[in-house]
């Protein structure tokens, strides 16, 4: 009963931040960053000087003897599937909250944002291998429910596989859906099944770290353990060395895998456990507004 007391206060906490982030920072952002990926008919009108011929309505045309033109507006209707890491690396962080923490605070901005805009959200919920599939719906009885299976969820598995969580993407949503797949990306490369996800879905990455993934503190002998493997190496940072190796290893490990990430089709991000993600977020949509325009 603890626990699901717990459960309900930080749905309560996140439920507030993201209607307020969704209702006044990414108020009209996320709506205007995503266009809807089908056209509806809405009316027959008289033909002007310019219409594209081919949406000529050869019927109407001739019942009243001059050209007639079919319009279409856009479906506004998407879907947001969020694709969240649940294996143990993700459970890690070292400063002010760990990457699940931040990745369950970023799928409840994206879900309240996707729900103000009249969208279906769902989720999938991974390690290795898929472990909940929470099918899109609506409204904020549905976000609600959502977010309290993702607090609620223990993983099965410590290690991570994004491939199986594409595939049951590409083999569920047969329309195109916007995914964010939130992950530390400690996984096998998966550009083949990211690629083929990205032929009918818009995907974005969201790589998330923590200060100690790139900086390592100075002056100790500091046990690192990996949560995934449980296997145990020890680094002496008395060593500048080895400071600036640990450095250097993350900047590159970062470059091949945006590198690999946007090569495949999609957009990708990064976000540090203790820095705000909002206004990355919101740049984010401000920059696919722009790209969207032009």
């Amino acid at each position: 009963m603890s626990d699901l007391k717990a459960i309900l206060k930080q749905i309560q906490r996140l439920e507030i931040r993201s209607r307020r982030l969704s209702n006044h920072v990414f108020a009209g952002e996320y709506h205007s960053a995503f266009k809807g990926r089908g056209m509806t008919f809405k009316e027959v009108r008289e033909y002007f000087p310019g219409d594209d011929i081919r949406f000529i309505d050869w019927n109407v045309s001739a019942r009243f003897g001059h050209p007639f033109s079919k319009l279409f507006e856009e479906e506004r209707s998407l879907t947001l599937m969020l694709l969240l890491d649940m294996s143990a690396s993700t459970s890690t962080g070292t400063r002010q909250k760990t990457k699940r923490t931040l990745m369950t605070e970023m799928a409840a901005a994206l879900a309240f944002a996707a729900m103000g805009n009249n969208d279906k959200v769902g989720a999938i919920l991974f390690t290795n291998e898929v472990e909940l599939l929470i099918p899109p719906g609506k409204g904020k009885g549905h976000v609600l429910y959502m977010l309290r299976k993702i607090l609620a969820h223990e993983p099965k598995g410590n290690s991570t596989n994004i491939e199986p969580a594409l595939k049951l993407l590409q083999q569920t949503m047969k329309q195109t859906t916007i995914s964010f797949v939130l992950s530390d990306f400690a996984a096998p490369n998966c550009s083949k099944a990211m690629k083929a996800t990205a032929v009918r879905h818009d995907c974005i990455a969201i790589h998330l770290f923590d200060q100690l993934d790139f900086q390592l503190p100075a002056n100790t002998l500091l046990p690192l353990i990996d949560p995934e493997t449980q296997q145990v190496s020890w680094v002496d940072t008395h060593d500048t060395k080895a400071l600036a190796q640990w450095q250097q290893q993350f900047v590159a490990y970062t470059q091949r895998l945006k590198d690999s990430i946007t090569a495949a089709g999609w957009d990708y991000l990064r976000f540090r456990t203790d820095h705000d993600f909002v206004p990355t977020l919101q740049q984010f949509f401000l920059n696919r507004i722009k790209r969207v325009n032009h």
